[in-house]
């Protein structure tokens, strides 16, 4: 299947549209430090990068035996809400919108983030008004987050698109998957601000049929009018 042939595109958020990584992965480090628990920022973000929170305190509590307390969650939303009011778009991914709605081609945003935070992000990004309401986050297929197939799955559904015709951009083995699993074209795409755990190799191994560097590259890859 050619390129220009893509009924749909299906972008991951985090690492993809917004630079949000290194806020969230952040203000975790930080706050489980307070609570006893000191993990360097590097190991954190190679095992938290595109994963659920369910899975992650299962990590959490599988490799350093330590269970969350009470209030912990409270005290993350609070302080994760805060961070993501400041959340900046990738540079370019705004044009990318631009470009794919000016070319009539279909777009939704499939996401790991909680609902709210997945809101909160694109509204400070700017990029709430063009992706609409096609933003997607696993409340939406009764939790069944990423990499299970279901989020891809259904975000193409919304659009009318067959997901075997549909292109996913992710930034982590764990989305890149996904998008496999569902039967998508997975491109992988490292444009955030920070180093990322999974690299090309990583990325290619796990299916990515396309590496791209910046929102550019990819505009030329989907061959959008630039």
């Amino acid at each position: 299947m050619s390129d220009s042939d893509f009924q749909a595109v299906l972008f991951d958020l985090d690492g993809v549209l917004v630079d949000s990584e290194l806020q969230a992965n952040t203000v975790w480090v930080g706050l489980l430090a307070e609570h006893g628990l000191e993990i360097d920022l590097p190991t954190f973000m190679a095992h938290a990068v595109g994963g659920t929170h369910v899975v992650l305190f299962e990590w959490l509590r599988r490799d350093y035996g330590w269970t969350r307390p009470d209030g912990f969650i409270s005290e993350m939303d609070a302080r994760l809400h805060e961070a993501f009011g400041s959340t900046q778009a990738i540079e370019g991914a705004a044009r990318t919108l631009e470009l794919l709605r000016g070319a009539g081609l279909p777009f939704a945003v499939a996401s790991n983030s909680l609902r709210s935070r997945l809101e909160r992000k694109l509204e400070a990004s700017g990029l709430a008004a063009v992706v609409g309401k096609h933003a997607y986050d696993p409340a939406h297929v009764g939790g069944r987050g990423k990499p299970a197939p279901d989020l891809y799955a259904h975000a193409a559904a919304q659009l009318g698109a067959d997901i075997t015709r549909c292109v996913v951009i992710e930034d982590s083995v764990t989305g890149l998957s996904a998008g496999v699993a569902a039967g998508a074209t997975a491109w992988g795409l490292l444009a955030g601000g920070h180093v990322h755990p999974d690299n090309a190799a990583h990325l290619t191994a796990a299916g990515a049929g396309r590496i791209l560097r910046t929102h550019t590259e990819l505009q030329g890859a989907l061959e959008l009018e630039v």
